[in-house]
């Protein structure tokens, strides 16, 4: 086993030499990066590149053809199952329950997660995404602005100490996207991990590493 090393508090992802092909399509080869506490690792590259896919990977979601990806929380390398519990992940594959109404989704994704008398923290992160905590339209009734701010809460919901987003601000408006960017700088400035995925000049500019895909 090769082991990652000891690395300081917070969550440290290296992938080295990392591949991914399904059958005879090769999506990419020997892609390596880092992401680090207090950083924004940003994955670029052109439609089809595989962002998504390597995002996916670095989430544990998907295992790469060939090469290593490392977790490490601590200083200690994180096995799978518990990784699971220290990441938020927002992207366009992400369901919520349409049903619903925005406090209902994020009550029962708390009961998934295990937390109890989560309302407080349910209103909160409701709150900091600007979604009404008392509005009880059914979630197929948002526009999807407000779809994807519920996304984004739910991915907050338990305060991961690393947060993955693919294409984050897709259907956001200009205050939406301003909120968000700033909000991904405050999760750095407190040691936090960000792995984000995205074509967007704006959104590439959070970053202070680049991964770039060359499809």
């Amino acid at each position: 086993m090769v082991s990652c090393g000891a690395m300081a508090d917070g969550v440290r992802i290296s992938f080295t030499d990392v591949a991914k092909r399904y059958d005879l399509r090769v999506v990419f080869r020997s892609v390596s990066g880092e992401a680090v506490p207090g950083e924004v690792l940003v994955i670029t590259g052109p439609n089809g590149s595989g962002k998504s896919t390597l995002l996916a990977i670095l989430c544990g979601l998907l295992r790469p053809t060939r090469g290593m990806v490392c977790h490490v929380l601590n200083g200690d390398e994180t096995a799978r199952e518990e990784w699971r519990n220290h990441l938020g992940v927002v992207a366009p594959a992400m369901s919520v329950y349409e049903e619903l109404d925005a406090m209902e989704n994020l009550r029962f994704f708390a009961r998934v997660r295990g937390m109890n008398d989560a309302d407080q923290r349910c209103h909160e992160c409701l709150e900091l995404v600007g979604l009404e905590t008392d509005r009880r339209t059914p979630v197929r009734g948002y526009s999807t602005g407000m779809a994807q701010r519920l996304k984004i809460a739910q991915a907050l919901l338990h305060d991961p100490e690393v947060l993955f987003l693919d294409e984050p601000g897709s259907n956001l408006d200009p205050a939406g996207k301003g909120w968000l960017g700033e909000y991904v700088h405050g999760l750095a400035a407190v040691g936090k991990t960000v792995v984000l995925a995205t074509n967007d000049r704006d959104e590439m500019k959070w970053g202070q590493n680049h991964v770039t895909l060359a499809g």
